[in-house]
């Protein structure tokens, strides 16, 4: 009977884990619908001259590694300035979202880098978020970042 019981409640626990894991997938949806659609449009297509896309291009930025490390740290020190994208200028400002704990980030960023579709498209960890976290910077650093980056490989 206690056999039983034990292997009812692994099973239990084992399907909880499961449906955690689905949660956990869920969640980067609603992270974006709740902190970020409001700019960016629920698709993430953004709006044209006021806030940039992110549909299609995060995932192709988070790429490599330096392009993955500055959408972090955008996550996590925000934006401000002038910028290109696709062609059109955005002036404007990207808050910080450094009150989000590690999980709910790399959750968000990696949701909004599949809104690709690329089944390939890079995923992200809460420990990367945690190093990253470790050196804050000010919103302007991170657009000299951008602009090194770009001058490196263009980007989307």
């Amino acid at each position: 009977m206690k056999k039983t019981i034990l292997a009812v409640l692994a099973a239990t626990a084992g399907l909880s884990g499961l449906a955690g894991n689905a949660h956990a997938a869920a969640d980067g949806a609603q992270l974006f619908a709740t902190h970020c659609a409001m700019c960016h449009q629920s698709t993430g297509s953004g709006v044209p001259g006021q806030f940039p896309p992110l549909k299609g291009r995060i995932n192709q930025i988070a790429a490599t590694p330096e392009g993955k490390t500055y959408v972090i740290h955008v996550m996590l020190n925000g934006l401000a300035g002038s910028l290109k994208v696709g062609g059109m200028s955005y002036m404007g400002y990207m808050p910080s979202m450094a009150a989000m704990s590690d999980d709910d980030l790399a959750a968000l960023l990696s949701y909004v880098s599949a809104l690709s579709g690329d089944a390939s498209a890079p995923a992200f960890t809460a420990d990367e978020i945690k190093n990253a976290r470790a050196t804050p910077f000010q919103p302007g650093q991170i657009l000299e970042e951008r602009n090194t980056l770009n001058a490196a490989h263009p980007l989307p």
